[in-house]
């Protein structure tokens, strides 16, 4: 008969066993892209840069990046926009390749791409111009649909209608709605790409105010399930030399209830390219560009800016919401505390690759 001693040591070990295999166990990695041909996979934590990973094919830049849900693979925009690569984190291997082109249309994606939380299909949104002997024809734009398991060589298994100028597509949390913005947020039917529903940005309604411009290309939503964007807006009833005339604000869109919210934060002193929401406070926000940026969003408030050492274009956040991270542009990622915004940490890729305008993303591993 087994000691009562024995059993609790083997359970003990099989305790310690699931725990180390839990997600919680799991930690935090950076994913962005270098320039011509990189993706390069950070610890957080550490510091340093984990791996270094090529794109077969990937021309001068890598643009957006997506991950799998299971954080094993990156889908990643490449060959000057006209080919997505999927890249085995671990292997390094491509295990999926989708290129846009055929002999008939020169097709480029501008940006636009996410993948389904299962996992299972890609959503990617293309621009295709039809190459006529004497003319190029513009065609209506549109969201091409790869299914990841049909590895390279990948075809669309369907295609759907699109509005003009989306920058950015993100999945619903039930994979029931596929957001894409563009001129304005548009909840799309992910089986036929039917508009079911219009948050407006461009055509929004607000008194004395101009249409908001938005700059976005950077998808960083997946750690509130938050989309969140910067916009600015000029106040028509006041005069342009007003102090108070140009404002800016932040759209967020709740992925997991469809909210959408759009909020002035100050009157326009600073320059911002992207944002992010914290998915432990969640009223609290960063942006960048040359400056780093808190925002509370439910007070509609700036609450803090600090200089930077350079420009970064793209922002993201730790899992639990003590860090931020700022990359794109240069060769660094800058760690900053998300409650002083001080500097705590630096990752430097090797050779000083551009980053460009590659995502920065995080995954749990």
């Amino acid at each position: 008969m087994r000691s009562r001693r024995s059993i609790s040591h083997f359970g003990g070990l099989l305790a310690a066993v699931l725990l180390a295999a839990s997600p919680a166990a799991a930690k935090d990695y950076l994913l962005t892209g270098a320039k011509p041909d990189k993706l390069v996979l950070v610890d957080a934590a550490a510091r340093k840069v984990e791996r270094v990973l090529t794109i077969p094919g990937g021309g001068v830049a890598p643009g957006t990046i997506v991950p799998s849900p299971d954080g094993r693979i990156a889908y990643v925009v490449s060959n000057h926009m006209g080919s997505v690569s999927g890249i085995d984190l671990d292997s390094g291997k491509q295990v999926f390749r989708a290129d846009f082109s055929t002999a008939e249309l020169r097709v480029r994606s501008l940006f636009g791409m996410d993948v389904s939380p299962d996992g299972k299909e890609l959503y990617v949104f293309q621009a295709p111009v039809r190459m006529l002997p004497g003319e190029y024809r513009v065609e209506d734009t549109r969201i091409a649909v790869y299914s990841t398991a049909d590895g390279v060589g990948a075809k669309p298994v369907r295609l759907l209608p699109a509005p003009r100028r989306v920058a950015v597509l993100a999945f619903s949390k039930d994979g029931g709605t596929l957001w894409a913005l563009g001129w304005d947020l548009y909840g799309l039917d992910p089986k036929t790409g039917a508009v079911k529903e219009t948050h407006k940005v461009l055509n929004w309604t607000r008194a004395n105010h101009s249409p908001p411009d938005v700059l976005d290309i950077w998808p960083q939503f997946e750690q509130a399930a938050t989309l969140s964007t910067p916009y600015f807006t000029a106040r028509t009833d006041l005069a342009a030399t007003d102090p108070g005339a140009f404002r800016t604000g932040l759209m967020t869109l709740d992925l997991a209830t469809g909210r959408m919210d759009m909020r002035d934060f100050e009157d326009t002193s600073a320059v911002i390219f992207s944002s992010v929401v914290s998915p432990v406070k969640r009223t609290e926000a960063y942006s960048v560009y040359t400056q780093l940026t808190k925002i509370d969003t439910d007070g509609g408030k700036l609450v803090k800016r600090v200089d930077l050492p350079h420009t970064y274009y793209s922002i993201n956040v730790s899992s639990d919401g003590k860090e931020v991270y700022v990359g794109g542009t240069a060769c660094d990622i800058g760690v900053y505390g998300t409650d002083t915004l001080d500097r705590v940490g630096q990752v430097e890729i090797a050779g000083c690759p551009d980053q460009g305008i590659a995502s920065l993303r995080v995954i749990r591993r």
